[in-house]
């Protein structure tokens, strides 16, 4: 009768911890709502680059490094093999695992942006937590490249206020995209190209990612694919504007002087 007690006590317990955990997570985020709708509410919110405006028919093209690196020096021959430059926002924890991609994009003139240091959820941490996430990545990328880190992307696409300014506070731009190809889902090459048909424009930022199923062996038909359609493909240091801009609602950069 005893160990019959003592396990149901323990499952009660271990139930009760649960219910606790689930409660405190659902705080975190209804916290961190709460506070995105009071920033939207208040014309306080911030927005990254999605996009930027231009009359010039320029576009770059980015990709985002948290899983293998196989694919890596493929992409890259592609790119070189059509005078591209693009960017790479890389993960702390990918940089970490597979220096020797991270060296072979840099010694390419691929730029090589901070993707988090562990791919978290950005939008649930504190600016001390941010800022020493973004830290970490930062000098992962300093420590091979020798260069400092000009852009960053929220994993999942997140940001808020808190992200934003802890990545200006450490130099870097934020940047989103106005294209998705949604590789990570397995498109074909094809399926790619007609999504970019349908979406691209002048100062676009167009998604990709590494590591998927069709991404390298299906760069070549999406770079001809872009520059088909008459736009040249630049690094994204060369389409934004680093001062006298501001961004609009839907996260479009536009010069102002």
């Amino acid at each position: 009768m005893r160990s019959r007690f003592v396990v149901f006590s323990v499952k009660n317990l271990l139930d009760n911890m649960l219910i606790i955990f689930m409660l405190l997570i659902a705080c975190i985020v209804s916290l961190n709502i709460a506070n995105n709708l009071v920033e939207t509410a208040s014309g306080n919110r911030l927005l990254p680059i999605y996009s930027v405006e231009t009359t010039e028919n320029k576009v770059a093209l980015t990709f985002d490094c948290a899983w293998g690196a196989d694919d890596i020096s493929d992409i890259v021959n592609t790119l070189n093999a059509n005078n591209v430059k693009a960017t790479f926002f890389a993960v702390g924890d990918w940089i970490q695992k597979h220096p020797g991609a991270v060296k072979i994009l840099n010694d390419a003139g691929m730029e090589i942006g901070n993707h988090s240091d562990s791919h978290a959820h950005v939008n649930m941490l504190s600016h001390e937590a941010n800022l020493k996430d973004m830290t970490k990545c930062n000098d992962k990328i300093a420590a091979i490249t020798g260069k400092n880190v000009k852009f960053y992307r929220g994993p999942y696409g997140e940001y808020n206020n808190t992200v934003i300014n802890v990545a200006e506070e450490l130099g870097m731009k934020v940047i989103q995209w106005d294209v998705d190809t949604l590789d990570y889902e397995g498109k074909t090459a094809g399926e790619m190209c007609e999504r970019i048909k349908k979406k691209i424009r002048n100062g676009s930022i167009i998604l990709m990612h590494n590591d998927t199923k069709h991404t390298a062996d299906g760069l070549q038909q999406i770079i001809d694919t872009i520059t088909n359609l008459g736009y040249q493909i630049v690094p994204l240091d060369e389409l934004i504007y680093w001062e006298n801009y501001e961004i609009n609602h839907e996260g479009r950069q536009i010069l102002t002087k």
